[in-house]
């Protein structure tokens, strides 16, 4: 049967839930689910052809899909190259493939549906349900400090917690090292740092100025909060990054188009897609395999599983993944919020109406919205930096069932 409004009742009913959840299926029995067990539950739903008409006849689906053609035609008219699919109760009421993967190759590289692109930020949301996920197995907690598991680490005070909610203080990475350090590993190491080496001259070079804010007191998005947690699933799992996003997300939700930069799988290469800002193609980042912030490659049939995992329980609690889609952030009254490893917009009520992560990287522009309350999900992927991606009023709109004219650009546009 389709999907019931669940992550809606997690964020209302938080407190319930727990109790559901006490006197329940444990902790245990959660973490023992079976890998097909976990498949199936992010699988699409299973409707016989009359229940399939009852639902696009409820949602009016023939004339969203209009809707939205409409739509995605004008981004595409004005440079949008990529895929997107977009969903309503486990219809898929929109689905297309727009350009080239690679533009040197020309029309011998057309976008299919397994065309894989660099998620950029949106890969935090994999980062976050990973550590989330060590909380609930009891081999991390919110209140451990970065020092547990690194030591040297110059910065005290600073918490799991605040790491996954963007409240650590901590300057972002990329900009944070004089450039005589990357010079001098190219010289002595090897062309690309990790999360270890980053790690590494945290802790040598103690870098300037210290914070942008103190621990906790107000949210401050930083690359490096996710590179950091990623840095600690390593130490805390013995395991490097991509092998336990493999094991314990990819492999059992049956995410088989989707690998972490670092892979050496060679099925990651087949219909992986380049960067391109406007017509020019973005070599290999110096800070490419640095990843947790970053760094996962997927598909739009992918993205839509991952949706559907976590809409129905897959990987985490009712209870955790509620905590995940609290808002954290009220230092400014405003509309746009940060949970664990999500965005969200509120509404009067300051309760999330929308949840979604969106992404930059070299060239990639990436959109992952959905509404607990419709059952709707928004899936964008592109791989030519163009901006439309982020402009989701019109598609909206659409979804609610409101006329939308197309516009030039218009439109609201979310933070990546």
């Amino acid at each position: 049967m389709r999907q019931t409004r669940r992550l809606w009742s997690w964020v209302l009913s938080l407190v319930v839930a727990g109790l559901v959840g006490a006197c329940g299926s444990s902790t245990e029995k959660q973490i023992a689910k079976s890998a097909k067990d976990l498949k199936s539950c992010a699988d699409e739903q299973k409707l016989s052809p009359e229940q399939q008409q009852a639902v696009r006849k409820q949602i009016d689906a023939d004339h969203k899909s209009t809707e939205i053609e409409a739509i995605i035609r004008q981004k595409v008219r004005e440079g949008f190259n990529g895929n997107v699919l977009i969903a309503q109760k486990g219809i898929v009421l929109y689905k297309n493939c727009f350009g080239l993967g690679h533009f040197e190759r020309g029309e011998r590289d057309t976008l299919v549906e397994d065309s894989k692109f660099q998620l950029a930020s949106l890969s935090k949301t994999f980062t976050a349900v990973g550590t989330l996920k060590l909380i609930e197995m009891g081999k991390l907690s919110l209140d451990d400090s970065i020092q547990k598991f690194y030591p040297d680490f110059p910065y005290h005070g600073i918490s799991v917690r605040e790491l996954l909610s963007h409240r650590s203080g901590l300057p972002n990475y990329a900009y944070a090292f004089d450039d005589s350090m990357k010079v001098n590993f190219y010289k002595r190491e090897k062309p690309y740092p990790t999360n270890a080496t980053i790690m590494h001259w945290f802790a040598t070079v103690k870098p300037t100025p210290q914070r942008y804010n103190i621990p906790g007191r107000g949210f401050s998005y930083s690359n490096t909060n996710y590179m950091v947690l990623a840095s600690i699933i390593e130490k805390v799992t013995k395991q490097s990054y991509e092998s336990y996003i493999n094991k314990t997300i990819l492999e059992p939700l049956g995410m088989r188009e989707t690998f972490v930069a670092t892979s050496r799988n060679e099925a990651f290469n087949k219909h992986k897609t380049a960067g391109y800002q406007w017509n020019r193609r973005i070599p290999k980042d110096y800070y490419d395999d640095v990843v947790g912030d970053k760094g996962i490659y997927s598909t739009i049939g992918d993205l839509f599983r991952w949706y559907r995992a976590l809409n129905g329980n897959c990987i985490l609690q009712k209870k955790t993944m509620a905590e995940a889609f609290i808002p954290r952030s009220f230092e400014r009254k405003g509309a746009k919020n940060y949970g664990y490893g999500f965005r969200m917009m509120l509404d009067a009520k300051d309760q999330p109406e929308f949840i979604y992560h969106s992404g930059w990287w070299k060239g990639y522009n990436t959109m992952f919205w959905f509404s607990p309350k419709d059952e709707y999900v928004i899936i964008m992927l592109g791989n030519k930096y163009n901006k439309t991606v982020y402009r989701v009023k019109e598609l909206i709109e659409a979804l609610h069932g409101k006329e939308v004219a197309p516009t030039t650009g218009q439109d609201t546009e979310v933070e990546i």
